[in-house]
């Protein structure tokens, strides 16, 4: 029996533990809470719970010299640690994040070492590869060109659960959710390079409408242009990476990142009441009249939705924090994970759709469309959790069935991975619906 050792037991594990058990792998899950993982494998006879933290690196190396294969499901600056142990003792590895230049630095060592090391088989990073691959492998198969390439994500609440002022409810790591706001932005533009500084990120969203969900803005994800590269599409003249969100949350967060509340600054805000903390970051003497205060700051009217909805989170409340040194993004962060945390009955949603403008040799030129929609369940898993997590266990075990060739580092932009796994979510309702031919005015 083949043996998988899964590193971390967060938010998105579960779906995973539950697949490789399903198809028979025996499943370790190593965690610093291992009534976590206790809970995932439910008793199962070929799973197993083990207590681990990132620091015994002797206990580590141990699973992992007794596994066949690692999925290090940890925050991503542990897997440099795990991909030198999978090294060391020829294991294959498994990861959702991104590729950082540390890993991508590993690619020899991995295939010296005879393993694969397969980094973004998530959702996002991982489906929008995947989905997008298979429609740009069908353009130049047809002589064609990409001349414009639009890929937009987002995990959100379903509409129904969308009833805060925020338009938005964690269903992932909350702490990344709200850091994420602290990015740039970098994307190409009908040949131009359009760069935005932190500051400006949520301003002037795009907009798109989304079947079956209504309107949804868009603000920029990272950097764009690398993407350029690595999806082989050279001749482009626009590439965007975007993140969907609800009406409301870019003007939000907006007049929040204004204010410097969600900086990772060091204050001393011993004995602080939330409003003094924000007179404070705005220049002023106390917290009296906060709002109006915060509202002249911003050269907003006081009845702005901005600010309606930061008053709503707590942030003008005469109300100690009892908080000494710290930071503002530690401080509002932990007010938005108590009011906006995905409730035990509500459903979570990912929507992501590719927009591209491909033309042919013959002249023509169409607009293809590929979206996907997936609802978590109140029953098992949330929408995030199964698109984060079944891409992986499906890669995981088509390694340990010996369907993937390649060795080294690397992320699912080649056939023999994107197809085969994309195949597969299709059988568990995870799909990417298609439409091709249509105008450019179908762009946005």
């Amino acid at each position: 029996m083949k043996k998988v050792l899964i590193l971390g037991a967060g938010m998105v594990v579960k779906p995973i533990v539950t697949y490789l058990l399903d198809k028979g792998y025996f499943v370790t899950v190593a965690t610093r809470t291992k009534s976590k993982a206790d809970n995932m494998i439910h008793g199962h006879p070929n799973g197993k719970a083990v207590a681990w933290t990132v620091d015994n690196t002797e206990a580590l190396d141990e699973l992992i010299a007794s596994h066949d294969l690692t999925v290090s499901l940890l925050p991503w600056i542990h897997h440099i640690m795990v991909a030198k142990h999978c090294i060391k003792h020829k294991k294959n590895m498994v990861t959702t994040s991104y590729v950082k230049p540390e890993m991508k630095a590993l690619d020899q060592d991995a295939k010296d070492a005879g393993i694969i090391i397969l980094n973004e088989l998530g959702l996002d990073p991982g489906i929008d590869h995947m989905g997008a691959m298979r429609i740009i492998d069908h353009v130049h198969d047809r002589g064609g060109k990409v001349e414009e390439f639009y890929s937009l994500c987002g995990a959100l609440p379903a509409p129904e659960a969308a009833n805060n002022p925020f338009r938005y409810k964690f269903s992932w790591s909350p702490k990344g959710v709200v850091m994420a706001g602290n990015n740039d932005g970098n994307f190409l533009k009908k040949g131009e390079v359009h760069y935005i500084p932190t500051q400006d990120l949520f301003k002037n969203p795009l907009s798109v409408d989304f079947q079956e969900v209504g309107k949804l803005d868009i603000y920029p994800n990272r950097d764009s242009l690398p993407y350029l590269e690595l999806y082989g599409i050279p001749e482009a003249k626009t590439i965007m990476r975007g993140t969907f969100r609800y009406k409301g949350w870019c003007e939000t967060l907006d007049a929040m990142k204004a204010m410097k509340l969600i900086t990772s600054d060091n204050y001393d805000f011993t004995g602080k009441t939330y409003a003094e903390m924000v007179a404070m970051l705005i220049g002023e003497a106390d917290g009296s009249n906060i709002r109006l205060k915060a509202a002249k700051f911003l050269g907003l009217p006081t009845e702005a939705y901005a600010l309606e909805a930061i008053e709503w989170l707590g942030v003008f409340d005469q109300k100690p924090m009892n908080r000494q040194n710290d930071t503002p993004f530690e401080i509002v962060s932990d007010l938005m994970i108590d009011k906006m945390e995905l409730g035990s009955k509500e459903r979570d949603m990912v929507a992501m759709q590719h927009i591209f403008l491909a033309s042919y040799p013959d002249g023509k030129r169409e607009v293809i469309r590929s979206s996907m929609l997936d609802f978590g369940t109140l029953e098992t898993d949330t929408a995030i959790a199964r698109t984060v997590a079944l891409p992986a266990a499906v890669g995981v075990e088509m390694i340990l069935k010996n369907e993937i060739g390649v060795k080294g580092v690397h992320i699912p932009v080649i056939p023999e991975v994107y197809q085969p796994v994309l195949n597969a979510l299709e059988k568990m309702d995870i799909r990417m619906v298609e439409e091709y031919g249509l105008p450019e005015s179908a762009i946005f």
